[in-house]
C-alpha cells in the first residue's frame, strides 16, 4: 500500500471512531469531512434545546469538542485535551456546524480553533490545546 493510501484509510478509521462515539451518536453528530489539522462537524438542533428554546450551552460545547478531537487525532500523533474554553457568542435555535482548524503547534502541544455557525450566523468560538503523546502511531 502507498503511503498516500495509507494515510488515507487511517484517516477513514479515525472518522469512523469518531462517529461511533457514544457521545457523538447520544448528541446525532455527524462529520461532514477532514483535512490535515482541521474537521468539521454538524448537529441538528432538535431534543437539544434548554427551557429557553436555544441550543443548549452543553451541547454546543460538545459539538465544538467533537469537531476539536477530530482535528487534533486525524494524523501521525494521538492528542488530548489539556484545555478548552468557549466563548458564547449568541444564542442558537437552528441546526449547527462546527469547523476545527490548527492555528498553531510545537513539538508537545497543538492549539485548534473551533467556530460554531448557526446557517451562516458565528454563534460561539472554541480555543483547545492538544498535548501529543510521545511515540507515533503505525
Amino acid at each position: 500500500m502507498k503511503q498516500g493510501e495509507q494515510d488515507q484509510e487511517e484517516s477513514d478509521n479515525m472518522v469512523a471512531c469518531f462517529d461511533r462515539c457514544e457521545c457523538a451518536r447520544l448528541l446525532g453528530m455527524v462529520v461532514r469531512g477532514t483535512w490535515p489539522g482541521g474537521a468539521r462537524v454538524a448537529m441538528k438542533a432538535e431534543g437539544k434545546r434548554n427551557p429557553d428554546g436555544v441550543v443548549h450551552g452543553g451541547a454546543l460545547f460538545s459539538l465544538a469538542d467533537q469537531a476539536f478531537g477530530l482535528a487534533a487525532n486525524n494524523g501521525p500523533v494521538r492528542q488530548v485535551a489539556v484545555s478548552a474554553t468557549i466563548a458564547y457568542l449568541s444564542p442558537a435555535k437552528g441546526d449547527l456546524e462546527a469547523f476545527a482548524e490548527l492555528v498553531a503547534e510545537t513539538g508537545d502541544h497543538s492549539l485548534f480553533v473551533v467556530r460554531v455557525y448557526e446557517g451562516e450566523r458565528l454563534v460561539a468560538t472554541f480555543e483547545g490545546v492538544g498535548i501529543k503523546e510521545r511515540k507515533a502511531r503505525g
